[in-house]
Formats: C-alpha cells, sequence, structure tokens
C-alpha cells in the first residue's frame, strides 16, 4: 500500500476547541472520510454529513455498504472527517469514484497525502481546511439499515488561514481554500459569499 505521508503538522493548524466543533460543519460541506485498519489507510468522500451535538461534540455520517473506508472504521471503531477545499476538487471526485477494492494504489493515483496528529493513530488528509477525529458509536440498526454512522468528536483542528477564533472566514481567505459542496453527476459548488442576520 503506497501514498505519500507526511510526518510533520502544517504550521497553520491550530485545534479547535470541541465545544465549537460543529461549526466545523454547520455549512454542509462534502466532506472526505479517512480511515485505517491493520496498518491500510484509505480515503473516501462523502456528501452526507452533518452535525448531531454540542457536549460531547457527535456527528453522523452516510457511509455506502460497498466502500472500504466504511469496513475499515467498522473494524478499528475510528475515522477522520475532514473538510476539502476548492483546490482539492478533483482529488475529492476521484477518491469518491475510486475504490481500494479495485486499486490498491488508490491514493497516490488520487493524489492523496496523509499525515499523522500527535496522540491519533489515523490517517489525516492533507490540504484541507478542517480535521475532525471521531470514535465510532456503534449502532447497529442504523448502520446496517440507513447506512448511518454516529460518532463522537474527540480531536478538532483547522487551518487559520480560513477558520479562527470559532468561525470560518472565507470571505478573506484565499478562493481555493473556499469549501466544495457536492450536488450530483460530478458537479460541485464553492461555497459563496456571507451575509449577517440582524
Amino acid at each position: 500500500m503506497h501514498h505519500q505521508r507526511k510526518t510533520h503538522v502544517d504550521n497553520n493548524i491550530a485545534a479547535v476547541e470541541l465545544a465549537k466543533a460543529y461549526r466545523l460543519l454547520n455549512h454542509g460541506p462534502t466532506v472526505l472520510v479517512s480511515a485505517r485498519s491493520q496498518g491500510i489507510d484509505n480515503v473516501m468522500a462523502a456528501a452526507w454529513c452533518c452535525a448531531l451535538d454540542f457536549a460531547p461534540p457527535k456527528l453522523t455520517v452516510v457511509l455506502d455498504k460497498m466502500t472500504k473506508t466504511r469496513e475499515f472504521i467498522e473494524q478499528s471503531g475510528m475515522f477522520v472527517i475532514q473538510v476539502p477545499t476548492v483546490a482539492q476538487l478533483q482529488l475529492t471526485h476521484r477518491v469518491g469514484s475510486q475504490s481500494l477494492a479495485d486499486d490498491a494504489n488508490k491514493l497516490l493515483n488520487c493524489g492523496v497525502e496523509l499525515f499523522e496528529m500527535a496522540g491519533h493513530d489515523l490517517p489525516f488528509v492533507a490540504g484541507c481546511s478542517a480535521w475532525l477525529a471521531c470514535k465510532l458509536i456503534p449502532e447497529p440498526n442504523n448502520q446496517l439499515q440507513y447506512d448511518l454512522f454516529i460518532a463522537e468528536v474527540i480531536g478538532a483542528w483547522a487551518d487559520t488561514q480560513v477558520f479562527n477564533h470559532g468561525h470560518w472566514h472565507f470571505d478573506t481567505a484565499p478562493a481555493d481554500k473556499r469549501s466544495l459542496h457536492y450536488i450530483a453527476g460530478g458537479q460541485f459548488y464553492a461555497i459563496g459569499e456571507s451575509f449577517n442576520a440582524d
């Protein structure tokens, strides 16, 4: 299983307090889901991921039965949700369209670079704008019948160029740092302009 792996963390990544971790997902982005099992890593894209609770923070994600990432999560009980950027459009589409079951070099061929986060035996995808380390809350019926997985967020980080002081700053960040939002048929939108209510 060959793919690029960095051992250091970029300087612009900072921890996000868990009480505000839900804000990393509240705008409904397409996410990358990564997991590790028996020393093998995989990454897939998921369009349906949602914050669920504040304290402790929880989230839900829908994972198709055919995916290797789901299999790894069921085996290990751990995974990472990350928010990819416009700069990662092709990577996101590729990891969502290709299967590790068909190509042992999927991650390398899709241009995925992984890194380690201290204290977590999990694969983190480099270049994203946010990362949430998750511990599965087993709900076998939901998983089997609805493909719905529930997890507690045990660690959260963000790229300070686009998320800091508990808020996204897409308006002032570089355009290629905007989040992706999947529609269908390979079509994505980037997050747009922000507005403040009275």
